[in-house]
């Protein structure tokens, strides 16, 4: 094996590409999320092609977005994710934009079933994206950003349904009674693996605290609780819904937890969210390939990427200002929505194995995704809280 393919200098020159990506952002004054975004572009096959989407940096990217949402989760208490209100900004936010999708591909003329699709893909929010832009202002305590994680973790479930109907209805079936169970085992892996986690492993972590054990090994728990993190991630999966989903909940399920002897885990994870989220950023302007457009499909993309904003902006603003949030914040909850990322990415991809979807759909789709990512962090930073 040559010393350019092995993992050691592919994850320098990733590394290393995060830090170009730093210095960007620094040098256009935005969120290093655009940074390693635009680098990624870069040095990916649209421009230099150094880098390519291997199934290594698939990898390391995934594991960069479920320890980035653990961070996140962590910061979050159980009562501040599961309001009424978050439930009604995620369904019309869902509603809206499936609709735009749809309606969007059937002017241009694609057929029912690739239509389904994307409008499937505009009802995805990446809470990966917003999380990162939100917690480097430091505006996460805010309720704006309470509002967007408790909608986007209920988007994640209502992407989820809708995937599963697009599913079905791909294959030339419809079962009400599969999708009905994908929602209850959804439900039930929130309520339960953020009751479990509050109620019995907390106690047990503080337990093992106060133990000889850990104060010869403060490390134990950290290990510990990125173990859960990732056994979280594991069992949302198996579900249906996305890793980072269940990342999330297992940060909400430890973020109070006050250790003595132990070693910081709040402090170890974010060294490693500091690490893998970079990657994961930069792997989004890899995964694109501005080889594959012509002016028909830029038009879409255009259109699309418009009409994806908007229905997130109008569908979950509004909501928002229905239920109290004043002006700037339902901007703030809109746009927060705004990013499709990965989501959509991997809602394009299935349409493109099942062979719904042609070519030019898919990257239409990944290209919106990428740019509904790169607006959103230069709204709020320039526009929304343009103080900062």
């Amino acid at each position: 094996m040559s010393v350019a393919s092995g993992i050691e200098f592919q994850m320098s020159l990733l590394l290393f590409v995060a830090l170009l990506g730093y210095l960007l952002a620094s040098r256009i004054n935005q969120s290093a999320v655009i940074g390693e975004i635009l680098v990624g572009l870069l040095i990916g096959p649209s421009v230099l092609g150094l880098i390519t989407y291997t199934d290594f940096v698939q990898s390391i990217a995934h594991l960069g977005a479920v320890i980035l949402l653990f961070v996140v989760g962590l910061e979050f208490k159980f009562e501040e994710i599961y309001k009424a209100k978050y439930f009604a900004i995620a369904l019309v936010g869902v509603i809206l934009p499936w609709l735009g999708g749809y309606l969007t591909a059937g002017y241009f003329g694609f057929g029912f079933v690739p239509s389904v699709f994307v409008g499937t893909a505009l009802t995805a929010t990446s809470i990966a994206i917003t999380a990162s832009v939100l917690k480097e202002m430091g505006r996460l305590d805010t309720l704006a950003a309470k509002a967007i994680i408790g909608a986007a973790v209920i988007d994640d479930i209502l992407g989820l349904l809708a995937l599963a109907f697009t599913n079905q209805i791909a294959e030339g079936s419809l079962n009400y009674w599969s999708v009905l169970l994908i929602l209850f085992k959804a439900i039930l892996f929130l309520v339960g693996g953020s009751l479990f986690g509050n109620m019995f492993l907390n106690r047990k972590i503080i337990e093992f605290d106060s133990t000889s054990l850990a104060k010869k090994y403060p490390e134990m728990s950290f290990i510990f609780t990125m173990m859960l993190a990732f056994l979280y991630s594991m069992v949302a999966e198996a579900i249906g819904l996305s890793a980072i989903v269940g990342a999330f909940i297992a940060g909400v399920s430890m973020g109070n937890i006050k250790l003595k002897h132990s070693k910081d885990f709040i402090e170890g994870s974010d060294y490693l969210h500091i690490i893998f989220a970079s990657i994961f950023f930069v792997s989004l302007g890899i995964i694109a390939d501005l080889h594959a457009l012509n002016m028909n499909v830029i038009i879409f993309l255009l259109v699309l990427t418009i009409v994806a904003v908007l229905t997130k902006v109008f569908g979950c603003g509004l909501t928002s200002k229905f239920f109290g949030f004043n002006s700037k914040d339902s901007a703030v909850i809109g746009f927060g929505m705004s990013p499709r990322g990965e989501v959509a990415m991997i809602v394009a991809l299935i349409g493109l194995t099942k062979g719904v979807i042609n070519q030019d759909v898919y990257v239409t789709l990944v290209l919106m995704s990428l740019l509904t990512t790169i607006v959103t962090p230069i709204v709020l930073r320039n526009w929304l809280y343009r103080n900062f």
